[in-house]
Parts: C-alpha cells; sequence; structure tokens
C-alpha cells in the first residue's frame, strides 16, 4: 500500500552556516561598529545581543535573511520578548521548533481527513505522521494540499513508496 510521512525537521548546519555568516557581516557593517552586536547559536535556541533594540531587529532581520538565502524556513523560529540585558542591553531569543508536537499532529490528521480523499489514513506516529491510501494519485494530492497549507512549522515530505 502506497505511505509517505510527513515530518517536520531542521537543517543544523545550514542554520549554523547562516550563523556564521551574519556573524561575518557583524564584524564588517559599519551601522554594527561599536554596537558589541552578537549571535549566539546553542542547540535548542539562538541568542541574538545588541546594544540597542533598533540594532536587535536590524540583527534579526539579518539573520532572517541568510536563513531564507540558505532555504531554511523561517517558521522553525519562535522569537521570545525582547529583554533587557545587563549594560543597558537588549537582547531576544528565538527557540528552534523542530518535530511535530502532538497538537499540530492532530490538526494535520484532521486536515488529511477533511481533504475528502477516499482510502486515505494517517496515524501519528512519535514526532511524525505516516500516510496511506490505496491510490498514488491521492497521496500526491494529500501532499500538495499539505504543501499550501499553514500549519505553523515546516512539513517535509519523505519515504514516499508504491
Amino acid at each position: 500500500m502506497p505511505s509517505f510521512d510527513v515530518v517536520s525537521q531542521i537543517d543544523v548546519q545550514e542554520v549554523r552556516n547562516a550563523i556564521d555568516q551574519v556573524k561575518r557581516e557583524i564584524a564588517t557593517r559599519f551601522d554594527f561598529k561599536g554596537t558589541e552586536s552578537s549571535v549566539d547559536f546553542e542547540p535548542e535556541a539562538i541568542t541574538l545581543n545588541s546594544s540597542t533594540e533598533d540594532r536587535l531587529s536590524a540583527l534579526r532581520l539579518l539573520l532572517e535573511e541568510k536563513l531564507v538565502k540558505r532555504k531554511v524556513s523561517l517558521k522553525i523560529l519562535d522569537f521570545g520578548k525582547v529583554e533587557e540585558a545587563s549594560g543597558a542591553r537588549a537582547r531576544q531569543k528565538a527557540k528552534l521548533q523542530a518535530g511535530i508536537n502532538s497538537e499540530k499532529a492532530k490538526l494535520v490528521n484532521v486536515y488529511i481527513k477533511n481533504l475528502g480523499l477516499k482510502g486515505l489514513q494517517s496515524q501519528t506516529q512519535g514526532d511524525q505522521i505516516r500516510v496511506t491510501g490505496k491510490k498514488r494519485d491521492d497521496l500526491q494530492a494529500a501532499i500538495a494540499a499539505l504543501g499550501e497549507h499553514d500549519f505553523g512549522i515546516p512539513l517535509q515530505f519523505e519515504n514516499f513508496r508504491d
């Protein structure tokens, strides 16, 4: 029976490369001179630091620009509030969202059922969703519909099997 998996993954190497590009650009750009702006990458989050909120928003824009150029979806970022750091500085954390949590999995499963494609079934398996169907065309229609709909997380489709 044909099937495919719906997953939400982060290409960590591309994120790391984008952050390295941001760091290089901070070092050379005139508007960041003397602001002591920085971007720190941790396994679960990215931390942005700068001297003012204006520079922080410019830093955030630069990070988003570099991620888009590297074809990393901005949906992986969950920006928190801008915090006051020591020394009258501004800091903002962006959590990285990977995997499909149970709430999003329910939304995806309901959406697949509401597509009305005959013989299409979906089930949650950990942080991914397995979609099975009788016809390959129905599965391809489901992939197209899921790709167009916004669930708030980036979706990838893997392991398409006939």
